[in-house]
């Protein structure tokens, strides 16, 4: 009886011995059968990285004026909100007969001044030749001396009180300062206005900047003149830094950054948004870097899937440091030249072969 079982064991052994040779023969006959999975690579690089924050900034115009009254007037025409500008054109346009009714006088003032000066002239140049012939009195040389060179000074005030008259003229039409755009208009035609009373406000929407507050402790790794990335949710630019003002706040413990953003890029901010700024927390460190889209996570591991001269995908453990934009530092079994899936690698399984596709 122990014999028969021994032999049904053994037969049985046997059995599954071989059916587990065909197993493996038809999953490696199917494994080779499988096409290669199409994977996109980058490669592994021993560079710098900066480590960085994202902090909050706000966009700002170089320039958001208020547009006031030259002179007393009432308005003729005033620009519409909305409206873009260049630099020199009209704004606004004021009433000006009242000015150049006091022009025309003005300058029939100075005509008779003039003529009141040449006669005093020629009458002082008589008086000097009877005097050189003692013909005429002291006193009535000085006198007329006297008025002479008070009509050359009354002339003199009438010709700057004209200019003033013209300078109003001019600034009873207000041409832009700069180009832009009209945010707000704040009186309208047919109002009497004093000068200096806001009449409109204009953006210059072509220069554009972004303020943010830093923390003290970073102050350190900027630099003037450095650029910044800067994002919103759906552009990316580097902006160059213009001015660090280091001047901390007591109560937060920051100082103020501000950057230029590139003209180029204007029409995809706007004035007031919050946009997101990439700001240097350490100094440089020399390290092994790879893209963050080769980062495959799970909750016990973070690992990369490597792909070999052969094509075949290799499961390597890493250990995420810091980052800088789309790359960053790890440690691992990771060399400088290394190819890693960016694309593709989360299905991939160990010595898988796999088909790499060039970059678009």
């Amino acid at each position: 009886m122990n014999i028969k079982k021994s032999i049904n064991s053994t037969l049985l052994a046997r059995s599954l011995i071989v059916a587990s040779a065909l197993f493996v023969t038809s999953y490696a006959t199917a494994q080779a059968a499988r096409p290669a999975s199409p994977v996109k690579v980058e490669v592994v690089k021993q560079t710098k990285l900066s480590p960085s924050v994202n902090l909050l900034g706000t966009v700002y115009s170089h320039s958001n004026i208020a547009i006031t009254a030259g002179v007393n007037g009432q308005l003729l025409n005033v620009v519409e909100p909305g409206t873009f500008v260049e630099s020199g054109d009209i704004l606004v346009t004021m009433d000006t007969l009242p000015l150049e009714l006091m022009q025309l006088e003005k300058q029939a003032q100075i005509k008779r001044e003039k003529i009141n000066l040449s006669y005093l002239k020629r009458e002082l140049a008589r008086l000097e030749t009877l005097k050189m012939q003692n013909n005429t009195a002291e006193f009535q040389l000085d006198q007329t001396k006297s008025k002479y060179e008070l009509a050359q000074a009354d002339l003199e005030i009438a010709q700057l009180k004209l200019k003033q008259i013209n300078d109003q003229l001019d600034r009873a039409t207000i041409k832009a300062p700069f180009s832009g755009v009209i945010t707000e208009r704040i009186e309208r035609e047919g109002t009497d206005v004093n000068r200096s009373q806001v009449l409109l406000r204009m953006l210059d929407t072509e220069n554009l900047r972004v303020h943010l507050f830093v923390p003290i402790r970073y102050m350190a790794f900027i630099q003037k003149n450095e650029a910044l990335s800067v994002f919103n949710d759906h552009f990316q630019t580097t902006a160059q830094i213009s001015a660090v003002i280091p001047a901390a706040d007591q109560r937060s413990q920051t100082f103020e950054l501000r950057l230029d953003l590139d003209a180029n890029t204007v029409g995809k901010w706007t004035t007031g948004e919050l946009v997101k700024v990439e700001v240097p927390v350490q100094a440089d460190i020399e390290t092994i870097a790879i893209h963050r889209d080769a980062l495959i996570l799970r909750s016990n591991e973070t690992y990369v899937m490597i792909i070999d001269d052969n094509n075949t995908a290799h499961k390597k453990t890493v250990t995420v440091g810091t980052g800088q934009g789309d790359w960053v530092s790890v440690e691992g079994e990771l060399s400088a030249g290394d190819n890693v899936a960016i694309r593709g690698a989360e299905t991939l399984r160990e010595g898988q072969k796999v088909s790499v596709q060039k970059k678009s």
